[in-house]
Order: C-alpha cells, then sequence, then structure tokens
C-alpha cells in the first residue's frame, strides 16, 4: 500500500470505511507530517492536535470522509473553540464558540480538523505573508510565495502532510495559491457553497468558501457535501443536473474554448505563463475540443477601480466586526499600514460610489453571460507570472512610509491616488481571477505546467454560472490526459 501522505481523501476514506486504517492513525500520520514540514513552511498558526485525537478517538459522524484529517485556515469561517485572527495582532486573543456553516459541514462530512493555517491580514493580499505572524514558505521553492490568501493550506496540502486544506476564493484566494503550490483549485458559482451564519455575504458577494486538493475527484466530492444554501441565506445558488462526483468518470463533449492570451487586469504575461499556456492549449485541442483566441471585452480600469472599492468599503466593515468581537477599539497600531489604508478609504467612499461599483460588477456578469453563451470555457492563465519571491508580491518600505503618514492625515484625493497606483502595481502578478468573483462565476486552477526551475503554473478554466460540473468534467479529463499526482515538492512529508 503507498505510504498515507501519498493519498488523496478519497482513497484515505476508503481505507477507514474498509476497515483497514482507523482515524486515529490517518491523525497521527497528518501530525506528525505537519511536525516534518512547518518548521520550512510557517504554514501552521495553531495546533488542534489534541481535539483532533480525541475525535479521531470518538464517534465521528459517518460521512463520505469519516476520519480524513484536514487543515482550517485562519479566515472564511469561525472554528469553535480555536482561534480565529485572520492574521491581525488586533484579534489575537480571540476564540469563536460556534462553526461557521462550511466548517460544520466539513465535519458532518466526516474530517478532523488537525491545524489551522497561516494566511495575510485579512486575506487582502494574493501572497501570503503577514507581519505579525511572518510568511509562509512555498514548498517547491522555499524562497518563493505559495500564494494567498490560502497559502498556508496550500503549502501543506502540496507538501502531503494532510490532504485537503480549506481555503476561501474572494479575488483568486483559492485559485492563486493552488497555481502556486501545483494542487487543483475550484472556485463555485457563487451562491453554491454556504459563507453564513456571520457573513451575509463576503465583500459583496466575492467570497466563496471552498478547498485545496491533490485530486479533481476530491474537490467535486467535497463540495458534493458542502452545496446547498444555509437557511437566510442572500443568494440562490445553482442547481447542479447531479452531483459534482458524478461528472468524473466521463469526458465532456467536444467544447468551444476560447483561449485569452492577454493579462486582464494586469499589462502582459510572463514567457513561462504563456509557454504552459500554448502547451495547455494544444492538449485541449488534442484532445477533442475546438480552440480559438477570443476574450469577453470590458474596460480594464472601470473594473479594478470598481474592486478596489468593494474591498476597501468590505475591510472597513471587517475593521469593525474584529472590534466588536475583540471588545475594543479598533487603532492604527492593531492592523498592518495597508489593511488600515483600506479600512481608512473605505470610510471616505460614499454610498452612491459602492453602488455604481456594484453596478459595474453586474454589467459586467451581463456581458460574460453573453460571451459563455459563444463559448462553452474560457482558458487563461491563473496567474500572470510564476510564483514571486517573497517580498516581491507585498508592499514595498516606500509604501509602508507613505501609508502610514496617511493614518494621521487621510486625505481623500491623496488617498485614491496612492489606491490608483497600488492597483497598478499590486494586480500585475494576480491580474486574472478578480473577474470571476465579481461575476459570480466558476473557475479553476489546473496544474498543468510547471517551469524550467520547477515551480508550478497553473492554467485557469472559467465557465457560464451553474457550469460548475462541465469544469469538474473537463478538469477530470485534463488530469487523465496530464497527470500531476506523481509531482512532490522538494518539501515533502514523505
Amino acid at each position: 500500500m503507498p505510504a498515507l501522505p501519498d493519498l488523496d481523501a478519497t482513497a484515505l476514506a476508503a481505507l477507514v470505511a474498509r476497515g483497514e486504517v482507523h482515524p486515529t492513525e490517518l491523525v497521527e500520520a497528518a501530525l506528525a507530517g505537519l511536525d516534518a514540514v512547518n518548521p520550512r513552511l510557517n504554514a501552521v498558526v495553531h495546533s488542534m492536535a489534541d481535539t483532533a485525537r480525541a475525535a479521531a478517538a470518538g464517534a465521528l459522524p459517518e460521512g463520505p470522509f469519516r476520519g480524513v484529517p484536514m487543515v482550517v485556515k485562519d479566515l472564511d469561517g469561525f472554528t469553535a473553540g480555536a482561534p480565529y485572527t485572520m492574521s491581525s495582532r488586533f484579534l489575537k486573543d480571540f476564540v469563536p464558540s460556534h462553526d461557521a456553516e462550511v466548517i460544520a459541514r466539513l465535519r458532518r462530512a466526516g474530517f478532523v480538523l488537525v491545524a489551522k493555517t497561516n494566511c495575510p491580514e485579512l486575506g487582502i493580499l494574493g501572497t501570503t505573508e503577514p507581519e505579525w505572524r511572518g510568511p509562509t514558505h512555498n514548498p517547491w521553492n522555499p524562497e518563493h510565495t505559495p500564494g494567498g490568501s490560502s497559502g498556508g493550506s496550500a503549502a501543506v496540502v502540496a507538501a502531503r502532510a494532510v490532504p485537503v486544506g480549506h481555503g476561501g476564493d474572494g479575488g483568486g484566494s483559492i485559485r492563486i495559491p493552488a497555481s502556486a503550490c501545483g494542487l487543483f483549485g475550484l472556485k463555485a458559482s457563487r451562491g453554491l457553497l454556504p459563507v453564513g451564519p456571520d457573513l451575509g455575504e463576503g465583500w459583496g458577494g466575492y467570497v466563496v468558501p471552498g478547498v485545496l486538493t491533490r485530486t479533481v475527484r476530491d474537490t467535486a466530492a467535497i463540495y458534493d457535501a458542502l452545496r446547498g444554501p444555509a437557511p437566510g441565506d442572500p443568494y440562490c445558488g445553482p442547481t447542479l443536473a447531479r452531483p459534482l462526483a458524478d461528472e468524473l468518470g466521463a469526458d465532456p463533449r467536444p467544447l468551444r474554448i476560447a483561449v485569452c492570451r492577454d493579462s486582464l487586469f494586469g499589462k502582459e504575461l510572463h514567457a513561462d505563463v504563456l509557454a504552459g499556456l500554448e502547451s495547455t492549449a494544444r492538449l485541449c485541442g488534442e484532445l477533442g475540443h475546438h480552440v480559438e483566441d477570443a476574450r469577453p471585452s470590458f474596460d480594464r480600469h472601470e473594473l479594478v477601480m470598481a474592486y478596489l472599492t468593494q474591498v476597501a468599503a468590505s475591510v472597513a466593515a471587517e475593521v469593525d466586526d474584529a472590534a466588536k468581537w475583540a471588545g475594543k477599539p479598533a487603532t492604527a497600531a492593531g492592523f498592518e499600514p495597508g489593511t488600515w489604508f483600506l479600512n481608512q478609504l473605505g470610510r471616505k467612499l460614499t454610498a452612491v460610489e459602492l453602488q455604481q461599483s456594484r453596478d459595474t460588477c453586474h454589467a459586467a456578469g451581463r456581458r460574460l453571460a453573453t460571451f459563455f453563451g459563444q463559448y462553452d470555457v474560457l482558458l487563461l492563465p491563473t496567474l500572470a507570472y510564476p510564483p514571486a519571491r517573497l517580498g516581491e508580491a507585498g508592499l514595498k518600505t516606500a509604501d509602508r512610509i507613505g501609508l502610514g503618514v496617511l493614518r494621521s492625515a487621510p486625505i481623500g484625493p491623496v488617498m485614491m491616488a496612492v489606491l490608483r497606483d497600488l492597483a497598478d502595481r499590486s494586480l500585475e502578478k494576480v491580474p486574472n481571477t478578480q473577474l470571476f468573483n465579481m461575476t459570480g462565476l466558476p473557475a479553476m486552477s489546473v496544474p498543468l505546467h510547471q517551469t524550467a526551475a520547477g515551480l508550478p503554473v497553473g492554467m485557469q478554466f472559467a465557465a457560464g454560472f451553474g457550469r460548475d460540473g462541465l469544469l469538474v468534467q473537463l478538469g477530470a479529463q485534463l488530469e487523465r490526459a496530464r497527470p500531476w499526482i506523481d509531482r512532490k515538492p522538494p518539501i515533502c512529508a514523505v
């Protein structure tokens, strides 16, 4: 039998169901794996070893993943009895008393939660480098970022310490680390998975919960266990024709695939990324799909500003939430300069500006709906560049100094000028994921390419609303045609 860390969650659950392995064995293997890799990754921020051992030894729910260990991101949903900080020192003492619905459903599916993982403060950046906890390192090369905001979860799943990592995606936060760490990551259609009860909608509906896995079948079966509305959810998610796991067996019919060779919210694509795109487009053609160059049309600047307007307003609301949870007033000293800047900007924006940003998103959604009437799938790189070196993707020293000045003198026009400048630079390497959060459409990152230096490069496929099953079907076909499961990073638990 292969070593336990080499098996995906589906295979591990089958071993438990047949009585060949006990959940306690899986939990001990996961804890040992985390101990082995975390000193080099800095991905785990809170061990849940004691509660995990007790759960594995007790009466676990008879769910489809009974006894399988997983990690939980320190964001995107409360976990009862475990710290919830969003990587902000301001919340270092906050421990919620209840589970978010998605966490409760993961437990009912039989998962055993073994640790909480690192993320950027409030999940804002596409790299996991919080000031308070320090950076998480990529297991393929520790000098590089694992992406963000679900970078801690992605790092330990890629390193085979656990088969599944919880995450959330508000602007690419599942797909970005999936690309950077060589994993499969699906951002579901808006409303398919629950975000409550503590959120009505995250970032104006941009945020959806989810997981990072090493196989398409794991994600499909987990989303089947998680999907469906919770009482009072503000969105009605799509009704799928059948369970996502049922999409795995057969190849999709020949699809009309549009290939976008541009950077959506940036300026250019790296040569290594373009090479991966060309290779993937050829593979799709060889699999019988019709492939041609095409991209949806939109005003880049208008959409970027709409995205950042919604994020700034939401960060201000999150700072207020943090103050409520911590039971004390929020102060600039409790948050990073970039977070506090967005908080200040969010309080300068008007209700009209927020509504205009939402109208811009809805208009883009209608244009994309027309586009997906012509094409089944849009193919484009998940990231514009291979994973950046740590320190390259975050705020530079000059940025921190400038934002520090604005803490005490938040001048509206100056703040907007700073925002435009930061937007141009901060989205240059991560420009291709946000559009699908803004429009609520499903999109997946598939680990189909590597650079000559061995860094993963994911390819992104997006589809029309509710066509999550089509993406799973295509993802499984690509996985069969170009398997990735045997690739192991240098930092690995086995």
